[in-house]
């Protein structure tokens, strides 16, 4: 939520470690601008030509230009070669500590930081399992069948950004964290046979958890207070609370608490609608043994 995937060594131009920077994040572009520029300058410093110095670390011509301009975010494989074949003691591959905060889109780490603050957290999700919840075959599954289709490099950027956001699972203190999902996301066999029984056994580990609470909304429910779609709601340890919903406020977040009220009496409505986790957990069982 190793969050960067499996480190391969790619020699196609799309394949190359690295990703787009985003125009429009400014923050990201200043980093990366500053990085790549300290990069050409080390480079320069010895004497290599973009040219040998990107057959000594082993990727492209292109990529060298792209990262040095700015242009690319490199993964931390390429600053550590890059600092081995410069001879940078350390100082180029500790700038992987500023470039890996910035190597996600913006509004996922924002999303990721919040998550990261939040003590507790409240989430009902109706269209596809949530994120949180997802394993790595399901997500790339999820990202494959988006049209328009996304580029091998913008679903890899994504996949590595979901993944980082797991950590959330393995936080000392752990925060509280209650799930509602709708019965038919964890019926739709997403991926196929054998990635779909891995996501309900995801369920069912998740569920093990002492901080962890799913619940399963029935498809047959007849008085559905979950119509509106997504709800989020984080809460923080100074008692402050940020919520969004695709169904109120324009799906925007939101903080004032009169709007984090309603979002908090849709979602308990909502949870008191749902099987309990023990019910839940007993439906998931049941699904798996049928697949």
């Amino acid at each position: 939520m190793s969050v960067d995937g499996e480190v391969r060594r790619l020699g196609s131009e799309a394949d190359e470690p690295g990703w787009e920077v985003d125009p429009e994040d400014e923050w990201g572009v200043a980093v990366i601008t500053t990085v790549g520029r300290q990069l050409r300058l080390r480079r320069e410093a010895v004497g290599m030509r973009a040219a040998d110095f990107a057959v000594a670390v082993g990727y492209g011509e292109d990529l060298v230009y792209k990262v040095e301009a700015g242009k690319r975010i490199p993964r931390q494989e390429y600053l550590d070669k890059a600092d081995e074949v410069l001879g940078a003691g350390g100082l180029i591959a500790a700038t992987w500590e500023d470039v890996k905060r910035v190597r996600y889109p913006k509004k996922v780490r924002e999303l990721a930081r919040l998550e990261a603050q939040a003590v507790e957290a409240a989430l009902y999700s109706n269209h596809n399992i949530h994120g949180l919840l997802q394993t790595e075959e399901h997500m790339r599954a999820l990202f494959d069948a988006w049209l328009p289709s996304y580029s091998d490099e913008e679903t890899e950027r994504m996949v590595a950004a979901r993944m980082a956001r797991r950590a959330i699972f393995e936080r000392s203190p752990a925060p509280t964290l209650s799930f509602v999902q709708e019965e038919v996301t964890l019926r739709r066999p997403v991926g196929g046979r054998m990635v779909w029984r891995r996501q309900l056994e995801r369920f069912l580990e998740l569920g093990q958890l002492r901080n962890v609470s799913i619940q399963v909304m029935p498809t047959d429910c007849e008085d559905h207070f979950g119509t509106g779609g997504l709800i989020e709601v984080l809460k923080f340890p100074d008692g402050t609370a940020v919520g969004r919903s695709e169904g109120a406020f324009s799906g925007r977040p939101v903080s004032e608490p009169k709007q984090l009220r309603i979002l908090e009496l849709r979602y308990g409505m909502i949870r008191a609608q749902a099987l309990t986790p023990r019910e839940s957990r007993a439906l998931i069982e049941q699904m798996l043994g049928e697949t």
